[in-house]
């Protein structure tokens, strides 16, 4: 989105001038991250996790390089090569700990960006493809995270990847030979973990450039905010630096703070004791069970347990991967004009008790296959598909929302209008609604 009232860049040193006229960098920085990227004045924290994942990625891509720099892809070594790095390279326990750890932290920052998402609507138009594009990173990142779960070589890695390759099997006709293929054989070995570890070194460098393009299609209609309410004047925003940059810079700290505490003192918190015992084929580990992030899609894969027409394995691995795909279709689902829940009470409790589901999948996921956690995770897969395909089209046509303030410095100055408007009319400056306008600025 264009704002005339942006800053523009005008170069003062003769060497950035020189610069600038060649190689636009400079210019770049000032209109993305800069003042001259306006962003609206009402953003709250929830707005701090996009930057907080970039800084987890970046942590993943330093320390993963280093760590290739000693680890070996080879199934007689890889359990060596890593206490090696752990006992033997200079600050390798660190580096490992810190990459390990900076995985979980990754996947806390994109798990509260995406509910900050669908609380806000930030998935509706006209920054579709924004949301979609981060639904990309998240499914390259469950890929690359899973196959670096692998590396280590101990018993959760082996039989994890037997588990999790294993789902490509009741695909019919091509899944097994799909999972012989990705394995490089008919069990985990070492032509799996050189497949693992090359993919596992590229797709974050993949994931990188899908990044760029997240900012790039954000920077188009500009940031959302809490109200959900257009931009339409100079009074609605201000520059992101220093404004952002700073209110960025503190959540980071905050967020470092935590990350250190848990490298230097819980580095194994989140981790499986039985990945420290090298990988064995012939002892099957007492309960088989991935990383912790992975346990929301665990759980409604092992929900099905009964065949209908096709295979319940089948089944599973379908509504695992549906349960993400079915947010690519989260634009058109949902067709309320107001995007915002703090305006949309009904979609304010419905969704808390989808967030209530998804944290129950995740319990669930990281206990045994036995009752009654499968029944309480059949529940709760049940509301987690109903709350996309059935809950949000039916409350789009009937919910009663509140009035929209009229524009973002409104609700910041004055507060926010509390009263009740009739089912699907347009509130306050919503893409296509009536209502006052703001006074230009002073």
């Amino acid at each position: 989105m264009s704002f005339p009232w942006a800053q523009h860049y005008e170069p003062k040193h003769p060497v950035m001038k020189w610069l600038d006229d060649r190689l636009p960098l400079p210019r770049l920085v000032h209109g993305a991250v800069g003042p001259g990227y306006p962003v609206p004045r009402n953003l709250n924290y929830f707005w701090n996790f996009g930057v907080l994942a970039g800084v987890a990625l970046a942590i993943q891509i330093v320390t993963g390089i280093i760590l290739a720099m000693h680890y070996r892809a080879d199934a007689a070594i890889a359990f060596q090569s890593v206490e090696h790095i752990m006992r033997n390279v200079n600050q390798g326990w660190f580096l490992r700990y810190a990459h390990a750890n900076g995985a979980s932290f990754f996947f806390i920052a994109i798990y509260v960006h995406m509910g900050r998402n669908l609380y806000y609507g930030s998935y509706k138009a006209p920054r579709e493809m924004v949301f979609m594009l981060g639904l990309v990173i998240f499914l390259l990142a469950m890929a690359t995270a899973f196959m670096g779960y692998v590396l280590p070589w101990g018993q959760m890695s082996f039989w994890g990847a037997k588990v999790i390759t294993g789902l490509f099997g009741a695909i019919p006709v091509i899944g097994e030979p799909l999972q012989v293929w990705l394995l490089g054989g008919y069990a985990p070995d070492t032509a799996a973990l050189n497949r693992f570890f090359s993919l596992h070194y590229l797709l974050p460098f993949v994931i990188f450039g899908v990044v760029i393009l997240h900012i790039w299609a954000l920077h188009i209609p500009g940031s959302g905010n809490p109200t959900g309410v257009d931009v339409k004047s100079p009074q609605d925003t201000v520059p992101f630096h220093p404004y952002y940059t700073a209110k960025d810079g503190f959540g980071l700290g905050v967020f470092l703070v935590i990350f250190a505490i848990m490298v230097f003192f819980l580095p194994n918190y989140l981790g499986h004791p039985d990945n420290y015992i090298q990988a064995n084929p012939l002892s099957t580990p007492a309960h088989i069970t991935p990383e912790w992030y992975f346990w929301p899609f665990y759980a409604i894969l092992r929900a099905f347990t009964v065949d209908f027409i096709l295979p319940a394995k089948l089944w599973g691995v379908i509504a695992m991967f549906a349960s993400i795909l079915v947010m690519f279709f989260l634009p058109w689902l949902d067709t309320s004009p107001t995007r915002s829940a703090n305006y949309r009470p009904l979609y304010r409790i419905f969704f808390f008790i989808w967030l209530a589901v998804v944290l129950v999948l995740g319990y669930c996921g990281g206990l045994p296959a036995e009752e009654p956690y499968v029944l309480i995770s059949q529940l709760a897969t049940m509301y987690y598909f109903a709350f996309f395909l059935i809950i949000i089209p039916i409350l789009s046509k009937i919910e009663r929302t509140k009035p929209l303030p009229n524009s973002i410095s409104e609700s910041v100055l004055h507060g926010e209008r509390q009263e009740s408007s009739p089912a699907g009319m347009p509130t306050g400056s919503e893409p296509g609604a009536g209502g006052a306008q703001p006074q230009p600025a002073e």
